[in-house]
């Protein structure tokens, strides 16, 4: 289904870096200054609800339309309301999947963001849970 879990308990660490108050062009250069306006703790801007947010790398390529790649980590938040439209950590007669919700009426199906994949279509009798929001995606640029 295109996810597998590496579930660990993660300790946040509090670790503050540098923020620079100018910010980067995506064009042409500018000239760089050296001004360092405080520091920046990801954890606050990551993570709303620690004790219900975790980690879990993403394996396969069904969400690369919504920017999530092989190898990339998912911040997942348990305390967000999974909505229509959100993408979702799933679990599915017992496998994990990371897909688009979508909630049309009393019918459920979760889309995947490749069209090499199949949507999966919630119907009676499925074991289906949501295990939590997909906040936000870290992934290394190669």
């Amino acid at each position: 289904m295109g996810v597998v879990l590496k579930l660990k308990p993660q300790k946040l660490l509090n670790i503050q870096l540098p923020l620079f108050s100018s910010s980067v062009a995506a064009g042409f250069p500018s000239p760089a200054e050296d001004y360092i306006e405080g520091s920046l703790d990801l954890n606050e801007h990551l993570i709303k609800h620690p004790a219900a947010t975790f980690f879990v790398k993403v394996s396969g390529d069904s969400m690369v339309g919504a920017g999530i790649f092989d190898g990339d980590l998912l911040v997942v938040d348990r305390a967000l309301e999974a909505k229509n439209d959100s993408i979702v950590l799933a679990v599915v007669n017992g496998e994990f999947t990371v897909k688009r919700l979508r909630k049309i009426k009393n019918k459920i199906t979760l889309l995947p963001e490749n069209p090499k994949h199949r949507p999966i279509e919630i119907t009676d009798g499925m074991d289906f849970t949501v295990w939590g929001v997909v906040a936000h995606v870290i992934h290394t640029l190669k």
